[in-house]
């Protein structure tokens, strides 16, 4: 059995595959930030927190939920287009269900379109098959954007502390590098975002880093080198670590500097 891959910050948008002999075939698509509980609470009913197109109806498999959504509205928003594809207007061009296409093929090529279009081809989205026995094959012509991996395995979440802040880890930073390392501005907490490397010292406002990764073409940044440190990240991870995620990283750096 895989191991369980630990996300921090859980927005989640998944599909469900009903196993059940009488209803073999039928899907479900939702939005979750504890993907384990919720596939229990559907296999559970309706009283115990399921939706009520999934109740009496399972055994459910979760066999796909992409992750990577900045906040709820975000994944929400996803949610329904998926639901919706005839409804939302970024979709338009999506094609009909055929009467012979099976409802979960309709569902993965409704994703696949989705994956390609904005404002969705800019997140820094994780799409993750947790039964690879269900994992199909994007088409050629409607793979995902490189900076959005494809994974296989299970996923848990990891809620972040409220009393803990961002200033612990800041505390270890000289007060002389409070200046911004591409404007050479004050830069105060608010304003500040920091590398993925936790040997990093670069410190510079959100509006610099976003100006340099932005291309000409774009209005919001996907990716980007490191200006410090020239490492490749993507502009989502920055964004989850200024909002506390990746803690961990910075507790290893200081053991490993002790």
């Amino acid at each position: 059995m895989s191991q369980e891959n630990v996300i921090e910050k859980f927005y989640g948008v998944y599909l469900l595959y009903c196993t059940n002999p009488k209803y073999k075939g039928r899907t479900y698509i939702g939005y979750t930030v504890d993907p384990n509980r919720r596939i229990k609470q559907h296999n559970k009913g309706k009283h115990a927190g399921g939706a009520w197109r999934t109740s009496n109806r399972g055994p459910w498999e979760m066999v796909l939920i992409i992750h990577g959504f900045p906040n709820d509205i975000s994944a929400l928003r996803f949610e329904w287009a998926w639901q919706h594809p005839y409804r939302s207007r970024r979709l338009r061009h999506v094609q009909k269900k055929k009467s012979n296409e099976k409802t979960y093929d309709f569902n993965l090529r409704v994703l696949s379109e989705m994956l390609c279009v904005g404002p969705w081809h800019r997140l820094p989205l994780t799409i993750r098959w947790l039964k690879q026995e269900y994992a199909r094959e994007f088409p050629a012509s409607r793979s995902p954007p490189m900076h959005m991996p494809v994974v296989y395995g299970p996923v848990a979440t990891k809620k972040i502390p409220s009393t803990q802040t961002t200033e612990e880890n800041n505390d270890a930073l000289d007060e002389t590098l409070s200046l911004c390392s591409l404007c050479s501005e004050t830069v105060t907490e608010q304003q500040r975002m920091t590398c993925l490397n936790p040997k990093c010292l670069l410190m510079v406002h959100v509006i610099c880093l976003a100006n340099l990764f932005v291309p000409e073409n774009q209005v919001v940044p996907v990716n980007g080198q490191c200006p410090a440190c020239k490492i490749d990240v993507l502009w989502g991870d920055l964004v989850r670590k200024k909002n506390g995620c990746y803690r961990d990283l910075n507790n290893s750096a200081s053991e490993e500097s002790e």
